[in-house]
């Protein structure tokens, strides 16, 4: 088949662009001709690995771009004339491409395959500022509860009247978890089906070694629990004297974090080496006794709790979105309420404390890992769907 992948960014920074390469990777290695249409928009300034692109930008004009992108609009219609694909499959586009992308669909078998809550939120967290979930449909609330100012406020809700009104271009829409389907169908999308992300086998990590080690990687923003998971770390170290941290990203509350590791002091304890590559990532989290995920959003997936369960490290993760599917609890690890410092701490502790529990998890999720989540599971579902959006074209 040949199949068009459509993302706003061909740059291996977010977990979707990850996934959207791993997914042409291996749609090609099964004899698929797979190519990736993206924006030339490069965060962190990382290399495009696009087959085609249009322009993108990540500077204070994204949002009138994403709400209507000509260029994506234009370059998109040339490459659809030109490589005639069997199936397109979208997954992020309304934060490059825009809505204005979706009318030429219509005449190809295409799927949307939704990896987070962007679809029916313009922040894509269903979160709102106080940290607290957004059960109110996209609309004035947006601008009420302070979640944008009125410069993005505006052309933002035109993106989604404009989605609205070409959401049926699509002759599927996937979601990657049940927890993502449920959120769409509360906002009035209804998903056909669920397909878990995918990553990638690893082989086995060496023994637990002291001291013992806790991982944690994501971009730092409020949403991802980097303050929350500080504030029950110290109450570990009470414990643990030489217990480590690994805290792995970077993000607007970069500094922030930076000040609180001060202010607690674990100055000592904690390494923050900024963003990393994958491999670069997964070197150093070998060592790690556990993987923490102290999410206060509900996670649409949880791609980094998969990952430290392929890589055979047990779990700590909030039990809310996605995580609630990847990790069984007292299993692979544990769940715990998020933003509850006191429980994130007593997990980390089990764990911290009995090496041998960590093992045994680790163990565990890795099994869990290579039968559920593994990117060939991952592939194949996905060709499932694609031939059978063409034997019903």
């Amino acid at each position: 088949m040949k199949i068009l992948l459509v993302n706003d960014y061909a740059t291996p920074t977010g977990g979707a662009e990850i996934l959207t390469l791993a997914l042409r990777e291996g749609l090609r290695s099964r004899g698929h001709d797979a190519r990736l249409f993206a924006s030339s928009a490069r965060p962190l300034n990382a290399y495009s690995q696009a087959d085609y692109s249009c322009f993108g930008t990540t500077s204070r004009f994204r949002t009138l771009l994403q709400t209507a992108n000509p260029f994506a609009f234009y370059k998109f219609h040339q490459v659809l004339n030109e490589f005639q694909p069997d199936v397109i499959h979208v997954t992020l586009f309304l934060t490059q491409l825009s809505p204005l992308i979706l009318p030429l669909l219509k005449n190809f078998p295409s799927l949307y395959y939704a990896v987070w809550y962007r679809s029916v939120c313009p922040l894509g967290t269903k979160m709102l500022p106080n940290s607290t979930a957004c059960q109110i449909q996209v609309g004035t609330a947006c601008y009420r509860y302070n979640c944008l100012p009125l410069r993005d406020w505006l052309p933002l809700m035109v993106q989604m009247r404009l989605w609205k009104s070409q959401q049926n271009a699509f002759k599927l829409i996937v979601a990657a978890s049940e927890a993502v389907k449920q959120q769409l169908k509360i906002d009035g999308i209804e998903s056909g089906a669920v397909v878990w992300h995918g990553v990638p086998l690893q082989i086995p990590r060496s023994p637990l070694s002291f001291p013992p080690t806790i991982a944690f990687a994501a971009r730092l923003v409020k949403e991802k629990g980097g303050e929350i998971l500080l504030k029950a770390f110290a109450k570990v170290v009470n414990y643990i004297p030489e217990a480590r941290l690994l805290l792995v990203g970077d993000g607007p509350e970069r500094d922030r974090l930076k000040q609180m590791i001060d202010d607690l002091m674990l100055t000592a304890n904690v390494t923050m080496p900024g963003q990393m590559d994958r491999l670069e990532m997964e070197t150093l989290f070998s060592k790690a006794w556990v993987q923490v995920v102290p999410s206060l959003w509900a996670e649409p997936f949880g791609l980094i709790a998969a990952n430290a369960m392929m890589r055979g490290t047990a779990v700590v993760a909030s039990a809310s979105g996605g995580l609630t599917e990847i990790v069984q609890h007292a299993k692979t690890g544990f769940l715990v309420p998020p933003g509850h410092v006191d429980a994130l701490a007593d997990a980390l502790l089990k764990l911290l404390q009995d090496r041998e529990l960590a093992e045994q998890m680790g163990q565990a999720g890795k099994e869990v890992a290579i039968a559920q989540f593994s990117e060939d599971v991952f592939v194949d579902k996905l060709i499932n769907l694609y031939q059978l959006l063409v034997e019903n074209h």
